[in-house]
């Protein structure tokens, strides 16, 4: 006999377990963690670094709070979602991020330059909506108070 997975049947099938949900939202997670620090550790190096600060104001709260928040989103809220600490919260962080990125400082570009943005913000959106999972501290803050009310 075949094992299950390997049937024409599940390549179909639409259900699928809480363990592969958990594994799913952490993938996600660090993949989303992994890629977006590429963007943001470049500009933290920036703001330690002894250059001039080159950002853009699109919020109107002038260039060096946005820089610093984009950093605070892309950098720390990215390490956060890693671990799955504060998750919907950084999610919302990141979430905002994109939509700026995508709605306000790409908003005369192609659709192909503001897609990358679009993307992510899809992911967070995914997250904010979901939490983070089992494999994650968030579960380990909120999991043992379940515990014991069940």
């Amino acid at each position: 006999l075949r094992p299950n997975y390997l049937s024409m049947k599940s390549l179909f099938s639409t259900n699928f377990s809480a363990a592969q949900a958990n594994i799913a939202l952490f993938i996600l997670r660090a993949s989303a963690c992994a890629f977006m620090l590429t963007h943001g550790f470049p500009k933290f190096m920036n703001l330690v670094g002894d250059g001039p600060i080159k950002f853009g104001d699109p919020l109107g709260i002038g260039a060096t709070p946005s820089f610093i928040l984009i950093i605070f989103a892309e950098v720390v809220c990215s390490i956060f979602l890693l671990m799955g600490f504060a998750t919907r919260i950084s999610a919302f962080f990141l979430f905002f991020s994109m939509a700026v990125a995508g709605f306000i400082v790409h908003a005369n570009d192609p659709f192909a330059t503001k897609e990358k943005a679009f993307l992510y913000l899809v992911i967070y959106l995914v997250l904010m909506l979901f939490g983070a999972g089992k494999y994650s501290v968030d579960y380990l803050i909120s999991g043992s108070s379940k515990k014991r009310r069940g």
